[in-house]
């Protein structure tokens, strides 16, 4: 728990006392690798915390599977759409290596943020920040080339490439398999 602490944290001050409250709703889940979080068309009402492991969140459109995220250690995550509108998912959330999670549900983190204007601000700086990574995500997708999009991912998350199977890369980065190759084939020759 000191990870999920040392997180909550990371956005704002909360007081030992309020910390304590909202800690005890969080609850750890171990999922095997392979295994499924969620899958289309059933309901999420968790909040995940990633203690260890890494998660792939995705869809499969038209036969694809089409990567929108991985969520490794220090990750706040759920299908966040469907959580919000409390309608089923479309998405995939899957375990790529054996996963720790801290979980809570939605009721929980209502009782939470209805306790404390701190744990309040927490939540509210926490859905800021996912706002701002996924709209870095779809600008990257739009302005970037192939390669400049792979040299990002290389940069700021290098430790993907060795724990996530390179098709699920490429479809993260939004080219093909064979188009990874030559791009890191591209850059090992320059």
């Amino acid at each position: 728990m000191e990870d999920l602490k040392k997180k909550i944290r990371s956005y704002t001050y909360i007081s030992d006392a309020d910390m304590e409250f909202g800690l005890q709703f969080y609850k750890k889940q171990v999922f095997k690798k392979g295994s499924f979080l969620l899958q289309p068309g059933q309901y999420i009402d968790s909040f995940y915390f990633m203690k260890k492991g890494c998660v792939s969140y995705y869809t499969i459109e038209q036969g694809n599977i089409q990567v929108m995220e991985f969520f490794t250690e220090g990750y706040f995550f759920t299908d966040l759409y469907a959580y919000i509108e409390d309608i089923q998912s479309q998405s995939y959330l899957k375990a790529l290596e054996d996963v720790v999670v801290f979980t809570i549900s939605k009721s929980d983190v209502q009782k939470a943020f209805d306790h404390s204007h701190q744990l309040e601000r927490f939540g509210r700086l926490s859905m800021q920040r996912t706002f701002v990574i996924n709209f870095q995500r779809i600008n990257q997708l739009k302005h970037l080339s192939n390669q400049e999009r792979y040299l990002e991912l290389l940069k700021k998350r290098p430790t993907l490439f060795q724990r996530v199977p390179q098709y699920l890369i490429a479809s993260y980065l939004g080219v093909t398999p064979v188009g990874l190759s030559k791009i890191r084939k591209r850059l090992s020759t320059s």
